[in-house]
């Protein structure tokens, strides 16, 4: 497809999306950055919109009132409950349920439900980077973002990663590369969502206080494939058993990495070295890029990332000089693995991006014996036990906090560890950490827990781990 006649889908789109909402009975539910940019969003494209959310809404929050006014949305607010008939879309939050009785009840009464991805990707100019897996998402999705922007091609980095992807589509050009960061949330309300380049980097329990079966979380990742055509590109995991039998029967051209087996084609390890392997690539068809020992971000799991991130860049006709280049100098992102300070040789890591069992499992993995671990939090159903079995005699002390305190420390127990301590807050894990470390070892926030029950999100979570640290530095 030439980029004219692409150009030309797009504004077909837009306008059938547009003429799609005109004069739709839209609820918004979730007030938080996705739903305030959907609210805009569809209200742009003619709709009338309404929005819900169940958490108080305190009026001295400025920016939302003046949004709302500017507006003139009619709010279900502090109590109010919408109405179950009358609706012609539900635009669902990522992080609100699906299964509300006032949803449920719309549906009966014939209101469609959508995520923000589907009007964001008709109304999009340019095409779709979609990253999604259990772990690994916003160091794939970062370093993609760097190479695209290292290459000097147009792009933006958006969605779960921080900027709602509905919010950044009304700048995009017909050049403009969407590298989105995609949750299952997202992904199980999509319907119509086609990425140019889709990625699924790994597949391990979580979220089943949501998804309830790992069958039906499996089947929301696979709608980031599953409207793909033979021309599109799918970059997944061949070391995952999961991923490898979920992308089975894909349409789209399949390019997958490997960090221990040897593949036909694809991004894999070998030899201590990352390429890319293309038989339709000149030279053989093996193009080096750095070698493992010169990536700057540590641990197994972060070789997975780069290869992945190589693989996008690649099928994104990225040149493997730029994508070699980007590896060699990529230093991590916040709240991953981040080296926050060293106190009397006492080393301090924030990781509150560990929001599961698997993630926090890395975390451990890269790095040193020694390690005062700070966990727990939002209750998601997780297994604990698998993950501290798999502690190595790396972790000297738990110290837990949050919801899942009390039974990730039974759990802790029933799996051979009883070296473990429930704190009333983070402040009184991180002191005591600190009291209980010795010269040369990590305390490391990773909680395997999300952190709903006390932040609102993990980026909160782990600021407050930096601010405590801080203190104690000065104290």
């Amino acid at each position: 497809m030439s980029k004219a006649k692409d150009g030309n889908r797009k504004n077909d789109s837009r306008k059938r999306i547009e003429s799609r909402y005109t004069g739709k009975n839209v609820l918004v539910v979730g007030m938080g950055k996705s739903g305030v940019a959907a609210m805009k969003a569809f209200t742009r494209a003619g709709a009338n919109v309404s929005v819900y959310d169940a958490k108080d809404i305190e009026w001295d929050d400025r920016e939302l009132f003046a949004r709302i006014t500017e507006l003139d949305v009619p709010c279900y607010f502090n109590g109010a409950e919408p109405r179950p008939e009358g609706w012609d879309y539900i635009v669902k939050s990522p992080g609100v349920p699906p299964d509300l009785p006032f949803i449920e009840a719309a549906e009966k009464n014939g209101a469609v439900r959508v995520s923000d991805l589907d009007p964001a990707y008709q109304l999009a100019e340019g095409e779709f980077v979609a990253i999604t897996g259990t772990n690994g998402k916003t160091t794939t999705t970062t370093l993609v973002g760097e190479m695209y922007e290292a290459a000097g091609m147009p792009y933006t980095v958006t969605g779960n990663i921080g900027v709602p992807v509905i919010e950044t589509v009304g700048k995009s050009t017909p050049g403009t590369v969407f590298v989105t960061e995609i949750s299952s949330f997202q992904l199980e309300d999509a319907r119509e969502f086609r990425p140019k380049v889709a990625a699924i980097l790994n597949l391990t329990p979580d979220h089943l206080d949501r998804h309830k079966t790992m069958e039906n979380y499996g089947a929301a990742k696979a709608k980031v494939f599953a409207l793909q055509r033979e021309d599109d590109y799918l970059v997944y995991n061949a070391d995952d058993a999961a991923v490898s039998e979920l992308v089975q029967g894909a349409r789209s051209r399949c390019f997958p990495f490997s960090r221990v087996k040897e593949l036909a084609k694809g991004a894999v390890l070998k030899e201590g070295r990352l390429v890319v392997i293309d038989p339709d690539a000149p030279k053989g068809g093996v193009i080096d890029l750095i070698g493992a020992d010169e990536l700057r971000i540590p641990g197994a799991h972060n070789v997975e990332n780069a290869l992945a991130a190589a693989a996008i860049a690649y099928c994104g006709g990225i040149d493997p000089k730029v994508v070699a280049s980007v590896l060699k100098t990529f230093r991590g992102v916040e709240h991953r693995l981040e080296h926050v300070a060293t106190i009397d040789g006492v080393n301090f890591v924030n990781d509150s991006k560990g929001t599961n069992p698997d993630a926090s499992a890395r975390a451990i993995e890269a790095s040193e014996p020694g390690v005062l671990l700070i966990a727990g939090g939002y209750e998601k159903q997780s297994d604990f036990r698998p993950f501290v079995r798999g502690f190595g005699g790396k972790v000297k002390h738990l110290l837990l906090m949050g919801e899942t305190a009390e039974r990730f420390k039974k759990e802790a127990v029933e799996a051979g560890f009883a070296d473990a301590t429930v704190c009333k807050d983070m402040g009184a894990c991180v002191r005591l950490a600190f009291e209980l470390a010795e010269s040369g070892d990590t305390v490391l926030l990773s909680p395997a827990s999300a952190s709903w029950d006390r932040y609102s999100c993990f980026e909160e979570r782990g600021e407050h781990f930096k601010k405590i640290v801080d203190d104690l530095s000065r104290s």
